[in-house]
């Protein structure tokens, strides 16, 4: 028998796993596996900022209404009066912690930081560290984590399930080692913190995505998934079909940057009375709507006539970035297309994190908690992951003993082989190309039922592969084309077309919003008709 490896195991090193891994590391022993590509994930690369109502000039009433109205009607207002509320709270949190936020140069201002617009919001609440928060963020907090004594950190490993009892708790996760060995991992409570499910597609906004595997360990011991048919994508990510995934952020827009069509000319004021500052969705899907009607591939963002001098103090990271591109950004517009970027769905969660299993708890990206609904809007994202994070903390602190620190026996594991990397790769990339073509941001039933037989085709060859469920790399694409086919099913569920799910077939809303909510019992059902 073996006691806990610690009190709190988080599985995850983004903003919300380090931020929990902080405010509970003083009163509880923490495990934080952190694996090295946690580097090039969506924390790291959120360059807008974190929304919050800070000015004197703001008001809490404004960013609840503001977000009910991006979630286009599945927003649970109380989640949404709840991380509004401690917005303010979490982020003077950071700025104790020593975040370098952007101070405000104008002496008549009345915050001290400076706050920009984004789409969605009726008001410049958005704090940001120049045009690369994320990093400034998850740079100071692990250089806070390094320091606590009380914060052990794990990078050696691949997490691809988690450890339960015979009561249906669960009792930490186990994962496999550079050398091919299996490792277990006990704790009295366990945390995902493991981001969305972005990597299930083929144009992301970041170099390293997830593919939801955090949500099907979790559905693997009986969580429910909520809203999988929402999947955000950013309206414009750099287009260089060679290069590496560059989000553009959100704040160009904000700052009067212009979306061109191949002609030079504005299409968004004739779509929407907020122009390029609309919700995402709608950004989105007339994007889409001019790459079709084009020949280019992509559209343009123009922010020539801002001048050099605002190019370059508000947005000096993207500038250096499209420069070594080849795009000078001062005299050029940049080339953009919608890209995945964010999952609204995930891990069905209360205000605590708390999932339905015992002992497991989900913050951040890989959780639903009734935020977003049928679509984010901009830079909630980070706010998300602070507040429920920091509330996680303070239910863990509360629970104490609870849950007694019995000892529990891992089963044991086959063991790990390592098959050639190209014997995914193909899968995997064919598994992207059928989600990016099928179940993007405009979809149809046909197109619906074409991903289902070739996703359940490409899952029985992964599983029909000998030894690839043994390599950590098989077992992780086995939970993405679960989470791809549960997506698929979730989109065919919602016969209307509301915020991020717009379908052909369905163009309009039924008139009672309802959230989805499948189990593996539903991937299960349906496998055997």
């Amino acid at each position: 028998m073996t006691t806990p490896t610690s009190d709190v195991l988080i599985i995850g090193g983004g903003v919300a796993g380090l931020t929990l891994a902080l405010e509970i590391a003083d009163h509880l022993s923490v495990t934080l596996v952190r694996p090295a590509q946690d580097d090039q994930g969506a924390s790291r690369w959120a360059q807008g900022g974190i929304a919050a109502v800070l000015s004197p000039d703001d008001d809490l009433e404004a960013h609840i209404n503001d977000t009910l109205i991006a979630g286009d009607g599945l927003c649970e207002t109380e989640a949404v009066r709840f991380t509004v509320t401690h917005g303010p709270a979490a982020i003077q949190w950071l700025i104790d912690k020593g975040v370098p936020f952007t101070p405000e140069t104008d002496p008549a201002a009345r915050y001290p930081y400076h706050l920009t617009r984004e789409g969605g919001h009726n008001a410049r609440r958005i704090i940001h560290a120049d045009d690369a928060t994320g990093r400034a963020v998850v740079d100071t907090l692990l250089n806070n984590v390094a320091q606590h004594p009380n914060i052990t950190q794990r990078n050696d490993l691949t997490i691809v399930g988690l450890l339960q009892d015979n009561q249906g708790a669960c009792r930490g996760a186990y994962g496999c080692d550079a050398h091919l060995q299996w490792r277990s991992l006990t704790a009295r409570y366990t945390v995902l913190a493991t981001g969305g499910a972005s990597g299930l597609y083929r144009h992301t906004t970041t170099p390293a995505p997830s593919s939801g595997e955090g949500m099907m360990m979790a559905a693997a011991l009986g969580a429910r998934l909520v809203n999988l048919e929402f999947q955000q994508f950013h309206p414009t990510c750099l287009y260089d079909p060679e290069g590496p995934a560059f989000l553009i952020s959100e704040a160009v827009r904000g700052e009067g940057g212009h979306l061109l069509d191949e002609y030079g000319q504005r299409f968004m004021p004739a779509l929407d009375k907020r122009a390029e500052l609309a919700p995402r969705d709608v950004v989105a899907r007339a994007i889409d709507a001019e790459i079709q009607r084009g020949t280019r591939g992509h559209v343009w963002l123009d922010i020539r006539h801002l001048g050099e001098k605002a190019i370059y103090h508000h947005f000096p990271t993207i500038l250096a970035h499209c420069a070594s591109r080849g795009i000078d950004i001062t005299k050029q517009a940049i080339p953009v297309v919608p890209a995945a970027h964010y999952s609204c769905g995930g891990v069905a969660t209360n205000l605590q994190g708390a999932t339905d299993v015992t002992n497991l708890y989900a913050i951040g990206e890989t959780a639903y908690t009734g935020l977003h609904g049928a679509n984010r809007m901009a830079s909630n994202s980070l706010l998300e992951c602070l507040v429920f994070a920091r509330s996680c903390a303070n239910a863990l602190k509360e629970q104490g003993d609870a849950s007694p620190r019995v000892e529990f026996e891992p089963p044991a594991q086959a063991a790990a082989i390592a098959l050639p990397k190209t014997v995914f790769n193909d899968v995997r990339h064919r598994m992207r190309a059928i989600m990016s073509q099928q179940v993007s941001i405009v979809r149809s039933t046909a197109g619906l039922s074409t991903a289902l037989k070739h996703l359940k085709a490409l899952l029985t060859r992964l599983e029909e592969m000998e030894g690839a469920l043994a390599d950590p790399e098989g077992k992780r694409l086995q939970q993405a084309l679960q989470l791809a086919l549960l997506t698929v099913l979730a989109a065919q569920q919602r016969h209307e077309s509301r915020g991020l799910h717009f379908t052909t077939d369905w163009p309009q809303q039924q008139s009672l919003a309802v959230a989805s909510s499948l189990t593996m019992k539903d991937l299960a059902a349906w496998a055997v008709e």
